[in-house]
């Protein structure tokens, strides 16, 4: 008998197309504008990237015949050196002046360094790239009058001064403070999954639906069926739990192997997170379709109205909504499931170990059981006088 409640129940689940549309379509129309909203955004302007440079050497490389002599600064081979490697500082294109001119008025380049005796540096905007193109020229032209100088009053001493000079002093240790994804952007496809979690409260409202006599015909059908309702609840409840984590595998799939967003090397607990955040808004839905008489489009009401609420407290619709609340309330952000499905990605994402995932996880666990033990328990205490 179970397992026949259990098979209906999820091909009836599968009948109702709003639930498709809003588990399994709108997610992933949201998911691509995401995707096309932000996809670039952080290699734009958190990132850095090789300043591109028309460099015009058409004079001695330095106008001291001493420095040019001893080939203390070869600018040439320096230039060179910070435009090679992994994570190059400068993009270079070598060029004369006329078509140095125009490939900055095109835009192409963000400057023009002129090797005429000391750098000279021309630009046309204050940014950042700018700011770091003249810092580059200006710490050149002051090493080349520093060693100038001293060379000159110490010819002896020469080698010394040119080791010095190059050694690079680092008094800071360069320590990652995590191998994840440190794309802020991703935190907005965190919550897109915990909007579908959420938006599995449909889903769970369906099984009050379906089993109380005063919402729906079938419900009427149920009631006065001689099978025990802890029988039809549990598999309503088992079957919605299946349609919503086929949804979450689809939702995160669709993530990370269409829109390539990176979850991290954990992606099977990110699965797992998915799975359990899914459970959690059946769980929710289901709490709140048992609680009072009232008419089904009003339910649907609620269950909407507060699953968006908790989405917009977790960072759906501003990024930084969340950190705001940690600020005034950050006992709410522990119980609302959103954050928490939120949160238990996040750490996954850039925690070492496993620490506070499991802590999420546990959080997800008990909520998914006080509202389940709720639910149970205002259901079947429904009596009704005639049907």
């Amino acid at each position: 008998m179970f397992l026949h409640y259990l098979k209906y129940e999820i091909l009836s689940s599968l009948r109702v197309k709003d639930l498709i549309f809003w588990l399994i379509l709108f997610p992933i129309i949201l998911g691509t504008l995401f995707k096309i909203a932000f996809g670039h955004l952080y290699e734009k302007f958190e990132t850095f990237s090789a300043i591109p440079v028309a460099v015009v050497d058409e004079a001695p490389e330095l106008d001291s015949e001493f420095v040019l002599k001893m080939e203390i600064f070869p600018t040439r081979d320096i230039i060179d050196s910070v435009s090679e490697g992994d994570q190059p500082f400068l993009k270079v294109t070598y060029t004369d002046r006329k078509q140095a001119d125009e490939l900055l008025k095109k835009g192409k380049v963000t400057g023009i360094i002129s090797m005429e005796g000391k750098l000279s540096l021309t630009v046309h905007d204050s940014g950042i790239e700018e700011t770091l193109l003249q810092n580059f020229v200006d710490r050149f032209n002051s090493s080349i009058t520093v060693v100038t100088e001293a060379i000159t009053s110490n010819p002896n001493a020469e080698a010394e001064i040119i080791q010095a000079i190059s050694t690079e002093i680092k008094a800071v240790t360069d320590i990652p403070l995590t191998k994840g994804n440190t794309d802020y952007y991703t935190e907005y496809f965190y919550n897109l999954i915990a909007m579908v979690a959420m938006y599995g409260s449909l889903t769970g409202l369906n099984i009050t639906i379906r089993n109380q006599g005063n919402l729906s015909k079938l419900g009427a059908r149920k009631c006065c069926s001689p099978a025990p309702k802890s029988i039809s609840l549990l598999a309503s409840l088992i079957g919605s739990f299946i349609v919503q984590s086929i949804c979450m595998l689809i939702c995160v799939s669709f993530l990370r192997f269409v829109l390539r967003i990176d979850f991290g090397s954990r992606l099977p607990a990110v699965y797992l997170a998915a799975v359990c955040g899914g459970i959690l808004g059946v769980s929710f839905g289901f709490c709140i379709g048992s609680i009072g008489a009232l008419k089904t489009e009003i339910k649907t009401s609620i269950c909407f109205a507060v699953s968006m609420f908790f989405c917009f407290c977790s960072g759906l619709m501003i990024g930084n909504m969340k950190i705001i609340i940690e600020e005034k309330a950050p006992w709410f952000n522990k119980i609302n499931p959103a954050a928490v499905v939120t949160d238990s990605l996040y750490y996954l994402n850039v925690d070492k170990d496993y620490s506070r995932f499991q802590t999420k996880m546990i959080t997800i666990a008990v909520l998914s059981a006080a509202m389940i033990l709720l639910g149970f328990g205002l259901t079947r205490r429904k009596k009704y006088a005639s049907l």
